[in-house]
């Protein structure tokens, strides 16, 4: 996710922490954490109630740390919406381009992204619910991203099969209705899964394109829930506890790091809670992952059936950890 233009100009100012990590290191860190804070605090009590106040606090960085990165708190809210829309557009683009026609290159477009907001329900109330009362700057940001969205759903009109011409203004139309339904359910703190709105939401984008029968198929159609993609598994780290780690820094993964920190010997369900992820599949599968980048080891008998995990930090995510630190 890149820095704005204000945050990359006070970058600088930052000093660096233990472990010789560099100041341009700190501050993605740091970031990370506020980041996470961040959403945190906007799934607590929406757009509205966050305060940097609220963010530094749960973060555990000093305000002067705060306004070193981020401008305000809308900007900082603009950090996590960018950060939320890479991660889709990454996952959506990929399942897009590995289709060879207009149809199925949507369908599995819009596959990974209901799959990607059930997986992150908080970022998701963050963008499609939150972002709308989060000022201009944001807003203008998400039009920029429905934009793209309708004109690759207007390349219909390139799609063998195509042989009606709707108005230039249906695309618009179609994706606005898209999210209208997608806003509902996650507004409304619908517990379905917004993946099972893949048939009749494909339905709503074929039909003005292609027609009713084309539509009606769509419906029943089935298509695989999408898995979701590991990070590639980086070398070994060195004196940087960043050197190497090929892996983004997201609002979870610090989470994950700062929960284990304050909870040395932690079990999964003793993390997974106060790391806002429910699903005990999911924070197995991070801290597996965690634990092949060496920031993380099991020191219990979780290999053992039935037996508790017990989880630490190892040195080098000792070192991650405590480059966020603020200086006092």
């Amino acid at each position: 996710m890149a820095l704005t233009q204000r945050a990359r100009a006070k970058t600088n100012r930052l000093r660096p922490g233990p472990s010789s990590v560099s100041r341009g290191q700190v501050t993605e860190i740091q970031r990370g954490r506020m980041v996470a804070a961040a959403v945190d605090a906007v799934d607590d009590v929406g757009y509205a109630g966050m305060t940097v106040a609220q963010v530094i606090s749960r973060a555990r960085v000093s305000r002067k740390t705060f306004y070193d990165v981020f401008a305000d708190r809308e900007d900082c809210f603009l950090a996590v919406f960018e950060q939320a829309l890479e991660q889709a557009g990454e996952t959506v683009g990929a399942a897009y381009a590995a289709e060879d026609s207009w149809r199925d290159g949507i369908r599995a477009g819009l596959a990974g992204m209901l799959a990607l907001m059930d997986d992150e329900p908080a970022l998701t109330r963050l963008c499609v619910v939150e972002a709308l009362a989060a000022g201009e700057r944001v807003l203008e940001r998400r039009a920029e991203v429905l934009d793209g969205l309708a004109r690759a759903v207007d390349g219909a009109r390139a799609e063998p099969g195509a042989t009606l011409d709707p108005p230039s203004v249906t695309a618009e139309g179609v994706v606005g209705a898209v999210f209208q339904v997608i806003h509902s359910r996650v507004r409304e703190g619908n517990r379905e899964p917004l993946f099972e709105l893949l048939g009749p939401l494909m339905s709503m984008i074929v039909l003005p394109y292609l027609g009713t029968r084309a539509a009606g198929r769509e419906v029943g159609r089935t298509t695989p829930r999408p898995e979701r993609r590991r990070p590639v598994r980086p070398r070994a780290g060195r004196a940087d506890p960043l050197n190497g780690l090929k892996m983004r820094l997201t609002y979870r993964t610090v989470r994950v790091l700062m929960v284990i920190s304050e909870r040395p010997g932690a079990s999964n369900r003793e993390i997974a809670a106060p790391s806002g992820i429910a699903d005990q599949g999911q924070i197995s599968k991070l801290l597996g992952r965690l634990a092949r980048l060496e920031l993380v080891e099991n020191r219990g008998d979780g290999q053992e059936k039935g037996a508790a995990n017990a989880w630490h930090l190892t040195a080098r995510g000792q070192a991650v950890e405590r480059a966020t630190r603020p200086r006092v």
